[in-house]
C-alpha cells in the first residue's frame, strides 16, 4: 500500500506517511547477569557432572545460588533444560527458583522447576483414566480433609446408635469421635500410614501384630476414607503422593520417567517423607541397577539435617542421614557427600552461639568430617550480638519486644525493614503479637503464609463480632457453648467464658469497627 492510500478505518481518513521500522515492534532482549562469585565449595558442586550426590547446606550458605549455577553449567555446557527436573517444597520457593534461573539463563529456557506436589498432580493426570474420571482429579485443601473426616466420624457415630457400623472404635475412643482432637489424630494417622505406603490391610495387618486395636480401626477407617474420596474424584495431598509413586513404579512409566532426565536437583532434602523418597527413587534411579540403590544417576539433593522440623508433618530425616547408602554410584560406592562451608547471612557471633547448640547434637550416620565441616561454619562479616531474656508472662515478654524494637529503631536508628519477630506456632502467638506491637506504635507485616485467613485484619474484627452476636443471642452464660460445638472440644478457650470477655471487647473496641484508640478505651 503506497503512503497516500486510505486505511482501513474509512476512505477519507488518509494514513499517515509511513518511516521504515517506525512500528516495529521489538523484543527488549533479557538484562545478562553477571555469574556470582562462588568460594571453592560452591564450585566443587557445581562442576559434579554425573553420579549421585548430597550436599549439606546451612542457612545463609548460597544453596540456591549454587543450584541456579549448577543449573547453568549444565546448560551452557549443552544439556537440554527439558531433561533437568528441579523439585521443592513450597509454590514459594518454586517460584523463586524459576525467576532465578531465568534471570541467570537470559533468553535460554530453563528446566522445570516444581514442587513434590505439583509434579505429582501432573503424573497422575498424565495417567488418569478417561472413562473413570470425566473430570480433572480435584485435591482436598486442608480445612476439607478436616471437614471430610469429622463428617465421617460423625456419621459412624449415628451407624453405631443403629447397630449398622463398620469400624468398631475401641470403647475408651467412642466417647472422642465428635471431636476435633481426635478427628486431627485420625487424620495424621492416615497420612503418614500413605507416605510409608501402607494400605488398609497392610495397615491392618500391623495393628494386629503390634496389639493395637485402635489402628486397626484406624485401618477400616482408612479403607472407608479412600473409597469416599473416590466416588467424589478428590485426593488428598498424601494420597496424591502415593498414587503417583505407585505410577512410578510401573515398570513402563519407570522406564519413561529415568530415560526423561539426565539431572534431577531437589531443594531442602531434609523435608521429605519416605513416600518422596521412593518416587526419587524411580525418577533418578536405574532400571538395571539392584533394588533400592540409585544406581549411579545424577541426582543433586541440597539439604541441612539440623533444619529437620517438619516431623509432624511426615518428614523423616533419615531420608538425608541414609542418602548415600540409598542412592548409590554406579560402582557400588555410597554417594558423595559435599559442603558449603561459608555464612554470608550470618554474623560471627552469632555463628558463634549456634556451635554452642550444634555440639552438643550428636554426630549423624553422615561422614563426620563432613558433619563437622557443615557445622563450623566461617563468617564473611564479623560482629553480631546474641541475647536471650526471660520473662513471667507473656503480656510482659510482648510489652519488652515492642520497647526492644522501638529503642532498636529510634535510638540506633535500625530501619523497620530490618527487623524482624519469630514466634513458634503462628496460628496462636502471631495475633497477640501483632496486637501488641500495633499498640506500642511499631509498623509490621506478617508473611501471608504464616497468617490464616481467619487471623487476617480485614477477617478478625468481622469474624469475632458475628461470634459474638451469635453467642448473645443463643443466650449463651459463662461456661455455655453454641448447638453445633455439642459434643466437641471449644476451638476458643475464651469463648467458654461467655459472649464478651475483657479481651473480645477490648478486640473489638480497638478494631477497625469499634475506631478507640487507647485514650479512648
Amino acid at each position: 500500500m503506497s503512503s497516500s492510500s486510505t486505511t482501513r478505518h474509512g476512505p477519507h481518513r488518509q494514513a499517515r506517511r509511513r518511516v521504515p521500522g517506525a512500528y516495529r515492534l521489538v523484543r527488549t532482549p533479557p538484562g545478562s547477569v553477571e555469574p556470582p562469585l562462588l568460594d571453592a565449595t560452591q564450585r566443587a558442586v557445581v562442576d559434579h557432572r554425573d553420579g549421585p550426590l548430597l550436599v549439606l547446606a546451612g542457612p545463609g550458605t548460597g544453596k540456591t545460588t549454587t543450584l541456579v549455577e549448577a543449573v547453568a553449567a549444565r546448560v551452557a555446557a549443552g544439556t537440554d533444560p527439558a531433561r533437568m527436573l528441579v523439585l521443592t517444597f513450597s509454590r514459594k520457593a518454586a517460584v523463586e527458583l524459576r525467576d532465578r534461573m531465568a534471570a541467570r539463563l537470559g533468553g535460554a529456557r530453563g528446566p522445570q522447576a516444581t514442587t513434590f506436589h505439583s509434579y505429582c498432580y501432573a503424573l497422575v493426570r498424565a495417567h488418569q483414566d478417561a472413562d473413570l474420571f470425566a473430570d480433572p482429579l480435584r485435591l482436598l485443601s486442608g480445612p476439607e480433609q478436616d471437614v471430610a473426616v469429622r463428617e465421617l466420624l460423625a456419621g459412624q457415630v449415628g451407624l453405631e446408635r443403629a447397630g449398622l457400623a463398620h469400624v468398631r472404635w475401641p470403647d475408651e475412643l467412642r466417647a472422642c469421635l465428635t471431636t476435633r482432637g481426635f478427628a486431627d489424630e485420625v487424620r495424621a494417622v492416615l497420612a503418614r500410614s500413605r507416605e510409608l505406603g501402607l494400605g488398609p490391610d497392610a495397615l491392618a495387618a500391623f495393628a494386629r501384630r503390634t496389639g493395637r486395636p485402635d489402628w486397626g480401626a484406624a485401618a477400616q477407617f482408612l479403607a472407608e476414607y479412600l473409597d469416599v474420596l473416590d466416588a467424589q474424584g478428590v485426593l488428598d495431598y498424601a494420597e496424591l503422593v502415593h498414587r503417583a509413586v505407585l505410577l512410578a513404579e510401573q515398570p513402563e512409566v519407570a522406564a519413561r520417567l529415568a530415560d526423561g532426565y539426565d539431572a534431577v536437583f531437589v531443594d531442602e532434602y531434609q523435608d521429605t517423607d519416605p513416600s518422596q523418597v521412593r518416587l526419587l527413587h524411580a525418577l533418578a534411579g536405574n532400571r538395571t541397577a539392584a533394588p533400592g540403590t540409585g544406581g549411579g544417576r545424577t541426582l543433586i539433593a541440597f539439604g541441612d539435617p539440623d533444619q529437620s522440623i517438619y516431623a509432624f508433618r511426615g518428614a523423616d530425616v533419615n531420608g538425608i542421614l541414609d542418602f548415600p547408602d540409598a542412592f548409590r554410584r554406579s560402582d557400588g560406592a555410597p554417594a558423595p557427600v559435599g559442603v558449603l562451608t561459608t555464612s554470608r547471612r550470618s554474623r560471627a557471633h552469632l555463628l558463634a552461639a549456634t556451635r554452642l547448640l550444634t555440639r552438643r547434637m550428636p554426630l549423624t550416620r553422615l561422614p563426620s568430617d563432613k558433619v563437622r565441616a557443615h557445622r563450623e561454619l566461617s563468617a564473611v562479616r564479623e560482629g553480631g550480638r546474641v541475647e536471650t531474656y526471660t520473662y513471667p508472662t507473656a503480656s510482659t515478654e510482648l510489652e519488652n519486644i515492642a520497647d526492644l524494637l522501638r529503642r532498636s529503631h529510634l535510638e540506633d536508628g535500625v530501619p523497620w525493614r530490618d527487623m524482624a519477630v519469630l514466634v513458634r506456632a503462628g496460628g496462636r502467638s502471631i495475633p497477640a503479637v501483632r496486637r501488641a506491637l500495633t499498640s506500642a506504635g511499631v509498623p509490621l507485616e506478617v508473611d501471608g503464609d504464616d497468617l490464616a485467613l481467619r487471623h487476617e485484619p480485614a477477617v478478625a474484627p468481622l469474624l469475632t463480632a458475628l461470634r459474638t452476636v451469635a453467642l448473645a443471642a443463643l443466650g449463651s452464660g459463662p461456661g455455655d457453648t453454641s448447638p453445633q460445638d455439642a459434643g466437641t472440644e471449644t476451638a476458643d478457650p475464651a469463648e467458654a467464658a461467655g459472649p464478651v470477655d475483657t479481651e473480645t471487647a477490648l478486640a473489638l473496641l480497638a478494631s477497625p469497627l469499634g475506631s478507640m484508640d487507647a485514650t479512648d478505651l
